[in-house]
C-alpha cells in the first residue's frame, strides 16, 4: 500500500464519522442561541450590598477581641485626661485635652489596628481568599475599615463624658460626635489600611500604625497654643486633629459653626482619598 493509498483511507475515515448537519446543504453548524435549560450568568455584584456582607463578616469575626480592644482604647485615653488633668485646668486648653482625648480612641483603633491587620493580611495570603470573592475592592476596604471604627464609638464616648465631668466642662455638645467619629475615623481609617497594604512587611506596617497613633497623641491631645511653630504645621497635616477641632470648638458659648463644618470637611476629604489610595492598594496587593 502507497502513501496515496493511506491518504484515501484516511479521508473515508473523517468523512463517515462527521454528522450530516455539518455538511454544505444541511443544518446550521453552530446554533444560534443557547440550548434551553444554560445557565447565565448572574449580574455583577453591586458595592452597597457586598460593603454590608463584608462589613458584618468582619464585624463578627472582630467581635472575639471587642472586650480586649474597648478596653485597651478606652483606658489608654481616659488615662491621658486624667494625666493632663495636672497640667491643665480649665479654658480652652481643658476642651483641647478632652477632645484629643476622646479622638484618640478612635486614631488607635482605625490607624493602629487597621494598619496591623492589614499588614498580616497581605504577608499571610489572606488577600487571596478576598480576591476570589465577586466583591469589589473598595467593599473589602471600606467594610474591614467601617467594622474596626464601629468599636470606636462605646470608647469615645465614655472618654468624652469622663473628660467633661473631669475638667468640669459641658455634656450638652455630646452630639457632634456623631459627626466627629465617622469622618475622622474614615479618614484615619484609609489612613492605616494604606499603610499596611503598602508595607512589604507587617512589622513595617506595625510600626507605621504605632508612629501615626503617636503623632495623633502629641499633636492632637497637647493644647496647639503650647507648641513650636514647626509643630503646627505638622499638626496641619494630620486629618485626626480637624476632627479634635471640630469637637472643641464646640464648647464655648457661640460656637461658629462655619469652622466646625470646614474642620468636618477636611475629615471628609481626607477620608475619601485616603480610601481611594486604600482601595489602589488593596487592587495591587490581591494580584501579586
Amino acid at each position: 500500500m502507497d502513501l496515496r493509498d493511506c491518504r484515501r483511507e484516511e479521508e473515508q475515515l473523517v468523512v463517515s464519522v462527521v454528522p450530516a448537519e455539518v455538511l454544505p446543504g444541511g443544518a446550521r453548524t453552530v446554533p444560534e442561541t443557547a440550548p434551553r435549560g444554560a445557565a447565565e450568568l448572574g449580574p455583577p455584584v453591586r458595592l452597597w450590598p457586598s460593603l454590608a456582607a463584608v462589613y458584618r463578616a468582619q464585624l463578627s469575626r472582630a467581635r472575639v477581641a471587642r472586650i480586649p480592644l474597648l478596653f485597651v482604647a478606652t483606658f489608654q485615653s481616659v488615662g491621658i485626661a486624667v494625666m493632663m488633668r495636672g497640667v491643665v485646668d480649665s479654658g480652652p486648653e481643658a476642651q483641647s485635652v478632652v477632645a484629643g482625648s476622646s479622638v484618640l480612641v478612635v486614631a488607635y483603633v482605625a490607624l493602629n489596628l487597621l494598619s496591623q491587620y492589614f499588614g498580616q493580611l497581605r504577608a499571610s495570603g489572606g488577600l487571596d481568599h478576598y480576591a476570589t470573592l465577586p466583591v469589589p475592592p473598595a467593599a473589602v476596604v471600606l467594610g474591614a475599615a467601617a467594622a474596626y471604627a464601629s468599636f470606636t464609638v462605646p470608647g469615645t464616648l465614655v472618654t468624652a463624658v469622663f473628660g467633661c465631668v473631669l475638667f468640669g466642662l459641658p455634656l450638652g455638645n455630646l452630639w457632634i460626635l456623631v459627626a466627629v467619629i465617622p469622618l475622622a475615623g474614615a479618614a484615619l481609617a484609609g489612613l492605616g489600611a494604606a499603610c499596611g497594604l503598602l508595607a512589604p512587611r507587617p512589622e513595617l506596617a506595625t510600626v507605621l500604625g504605632q508612629l501615626g497613633m503617636s503623632a495623633a497623641l502629641l499633636l492632637g491631645v497637647l493644647p496647639a497654643d503650647r507648641m513650636p511653630e514647626a509643630v503646627r504645621l505638622a499638626r496641619d497635616l494630620l486629618p485626626s486633629t480637624y476632627g479634635v477641632e471640630a469637637y472643641a470648638r464646640t464648647f464655648g458659648p457661640h460656637p461658629d459653626w462655619a469652622v466646625v463644618l470646614a474642620d468636618l470637611g477636611v475629615c471628609a476629604g481626607v477620608g475619601v482619598v485616603s480610601l481611594a489610595v486604600a482601595t489602589r492598594a488593596y487592587r495591587r496587593a490581591a494580584v501579586r
